[in-house]
């Protein structure tokens, strides 16, 4: 999809970080945008940042766990530019700090929802009718964490959406329904995942008393600070562009985590035990 003027996107988790990248970027773009997000205020914001562009610019408050919300936000963008040429199911939440003996059910439903169910209820709405036009492409955000081992909901949901993606790059385009997809796979980014509890349900919060040990709050705070030196989510927006322009399947921000995934494979290759590996080194 080279020709990316009057047509329409759709971004999820746009109020801020890389969502909010990829709304400026494809609106310098010429592209119509509709904004979604669950943060109201921010969302509001960024409607205001990037009309500045010229374009048709909307914004739809949305629980993307919610599938009939996802419904009212696909309908919203049919309905006012009648099509949707490009959907980037970027919402994502990190979780909660601790380790594997802390398994909040209702924690992992939250992540699941919000990172993998986003995804699916973002295929399931839009797709059907993006086939029907002929023309479109998904971006779907996943992790290097979707490719690396770690005990958490955030490492489950993201791996599944690697697959599931994948899996809809293979269908596409066996079929020829014309839909491009793109598997986003970000290292560290200055974006403000790391303080995701914020829109998070009471229940998926750490029990009251619980106290994270040295090396669980040493492993947070490496995390924050990777996160605070990351790389500028507009410089992952040019290459979001790019990958749509291009119809490139993988897009990776940091070709040092894709190195480091090599010992993984030819684990597999020699069917022997993996070294331990993760983002955390």
């Amino acid at each position: 999809m080279d020709d990316l003027t009057g047509k329409t996107a759709v971004i999820t988790g746009a109020a801020s970080g890389m969502g909010r990248s990829f709304a400026n970027r494809f609106a310098g773009a010429g592209m119509n945008i509709v904004l979604s997000d669950i943060e109201a205020p921010r969302l509001d914001e960024a409607v205001a940042e990037v009309s500045a562009h010229g374009t048709g610019v909307i914004g739809h408050v949305t629980d993307v766990a919610d599938g009939g919300a996802v419904d009212e936000l696909a309908d919203r963008a049919f309905g006012e530019f009648g099509g949707v040429h490009l959907l980037c199911n970027n919402a994502g939440v990190g979780g909660m700090k601790g380790g594997p003996e802390l398994v909040n059910t209702a924690n992992w439903e939250w992540v699941l929802g919000v990172n993998l169910w986003g995804v699916i209820h973002g295929h399931r709405a839009f797709l059907p009718r993006m086939i029907e036009q002929g023309e479109g492409h998904i971006v779907n955000t996943a992790s290097m964490a979707g490719h690396m081992p770690g005990h958490s909901a955030y490492t489950a949901s993201k791996w599944a959406v690697v697959g599931i993606t994948q899996g809809l790059y293979n269908q596409m385009h066996r079929t020829g329904t014309g839909i491009g997809v793109s598997c986003l796979c970000p290292g560290w980014v200055r974006t403000d995942i790391a303080t995701s509890e914020r829109n998070g349900p009471e229940a998926a919060a750490p029990p009251a008393l619980y106290e994270p040990t040295a090396d669980q709050e040493a492993a947070w705070q490496f995390v924050v600070d990777a996160l605070e030196g990351g790389l500028d989510p507009d410089a992952v927006a040019d290459m979001v562009h790019d990958a749509v322009v291009d119809d490139r399947f993988w897009i990776f921000t940091h070709p040092e985590f894709v190195v480091a995934l090599q010992d993984k494979h030819e684990s597999i290759m020699e069917n022997r035990n993996p070294n331990p590996m993760g983002l955390l080194g």
